[in-house]
């Protein structure tokens, strides 16, 4: 059934006849965008550490950066709080000098006047000799106990000065006690249960605002990975439920004898793209689950993890021609054993096949100092160079060179899945090249 042409005529043309349309007016030429101000140049920073435990303490560029210890804002306080009272105790001793000094100015001795000589200690002295006498001891005396003064007074100012730097620094304990409460329960909340709350009781000042205005963040990203969760969970079931049905009924079709050769080669070209799409969705659901931060973290044996990584890697390698070897090490880690092992299995399946025929692939588990474990895969196969190093732990990236059109070399993403699994875990994982070709990934996962 056709649609009949408009009553108008042509498309552009008015109901009414064949009249030409007037032209549109043209639109206005957009204004020129603003000249951006250059962004001023800032000297660069000296990086400082974050971990929990510093070793070292690298200077910033602060007022306090010629400390040699890490001026914690306790520290500062204590420091301001024993500064300000120093430097009062100062003025105040300075102001009671000055006055005491011209108090003693002001008493004074007066002069005497006499009709004839008098004997001091046994010196005969006349009136001027007398007052002068009087007023060198006045002097002296008053210099004396502006001394002892000063002197005492010194002593009492530091003495207090001690008294304050430490009751400063107790104070500004007690004060910052609420930020320390929130610091920890943000340290449990990143390391391991995003449930907790701090719950801050007191007075309705600054760090309750603050700590509150946390628990309303922490409330957010609840609800926004709990979302997450749900939708992984969803899209997994979505997703896979409709590639597993075509993925059946291409392999009835194929088992059909009466089936011709060309629908025989289109129906394994169809399930080539159907495993490959579903290798895609699981990677990317893997992807997506990895990303966040392990919430329950349990002992796991390093070495059983590389094993049955292992086993379910030898049949691939024995079709590739790929020696493995092993040499497993007793190491335990602190994280989830389903992702490890995943992590331990794409490492493997891409060093089997990025490899070479009569290759070999060594994987190794030990114990590290100060606990955790580390796992070390090395291969044989082409030369990486070492400017592509960056970019091979990037989703759908692949080293210059490979072929990306064929698809028994996986989709791309299982050394962004490896980065992913290592970040939930707190861990590293470096890519070094080998001097006869092929890579040495290291992952370092920690301990309990």
């Amino acid at each position: 059934m056709t649609t009949p042409p408009p009553a108008g005529g042509p498309s552009g043309a008015p109901a009414g006849g064949s009249r030409a349309v007037p032209p549109k007016p043209a639109p206005p030429k957009p204004a020129p965008p603003k000249p951006v101000p250059p962004k001023p140049a800032h000297l660069p920073r000296v990086p400082r550490l974050h971990s929990a435990s510093r070793e070292t303490y690298v200077p910033g560029d602060g007022m306090l950066a010629w400390l040699p210890f890490r001026p914690t804002i306790r520290m500062r306080l204590t420091l301001l709080y024993g500064g300000m009272f120093l430097m009062a105790g100062v003025v105040l001793l300075l102001l009671m000098y000055f006055f005491v000094r011209q108090a003693l100015h002001d008493v004074a001795p007066p002069s005497f006047v006499f009709g004839k000589d008098i004997t001091v200690n046994g010196v005969p002295m006349t009136s001027e000799q007398f007052n002068q006498y009087l007023a060198n001891r006045h002097d002296l005396a008053s210099n004396s106990a502006l001394n002892t003064l000063l002197r005492k007074s010194l002593t009492v100012l530091v003495c207090l000065a001690v008294i304050a730097f430490v009751a400063g620094y107790a104070m500004a304990g007690r004060v910052l006690r609420p930020l320390g409460r929130i610091t920890r329960t943000a340290r449990e909340v990143a390391s391991s249960d995003l449930h907790r709350r701090i719950e801050l009781d007191g007075p309705d000042d600054e760090l309750k605002e603050l700590a509150d205005t946390f628990d309303d963040m922490l409330d957010r990203l609840d609800r926004s990975f709990d979302s997450q969760r749900r939708f992984v969970a969803n899209a997994s079931h979505e997703l896979r439920t409709p590639l597993a049905i075509n993925r059946t009924l291409l392999e009835v079709q194929l088992s059909d004898p009466a089936a011709s050769p060309d629908l025989q080669q289109l129906g394994k070209t169809l399930l080539a793209t159907n495993e490959r799409s579903e290798q895609l969705v699981e990677g990317l659901l893997l992807l997506a689950r990895s990303e966040n931060e392990l919430t329950d973290r349990r002992a796991v044996e390093l070495s059983e993890v590389a094993t049955r990584a292992l086993e379910q890697t030898r049949a691939e390698a024995g079709k590739r021609e790929v020696e493995l070897r092993s040499e497993p090490g007793p190491a335990v880690v602190a994280g989830n054993g389903v992702l490890l092992e995943r992590l331990a299995l794409n490492l493997l399946q891409n060093a089997v096949r990025y490899n070479t025929a009569g290759g070999w692939v060594e994987i190794t588990t030990a114990a590290v100092p100060g606990g955790g474990g580390e796992l070390v895969v090395s291969n044989t196969g082409p030369v990486v160079p070492g400017y592509e190093l960056e970019h091979i732990f990037e989703p759908f990236r692949r080293v210059k060179g490979a072929d990306r059109t064929r698809s028994d070399k996986g989709v791309g993403l299982g050394l962004s899945i490896v980065r992913s699994v290592v970040r939930a875990h707190g861990g590293t994982v470096e890519a070094t090249p080998r001097a006869g070709g092929g890579l040495t990934m290291r992952v370092r996962i920690p301990g309990a």
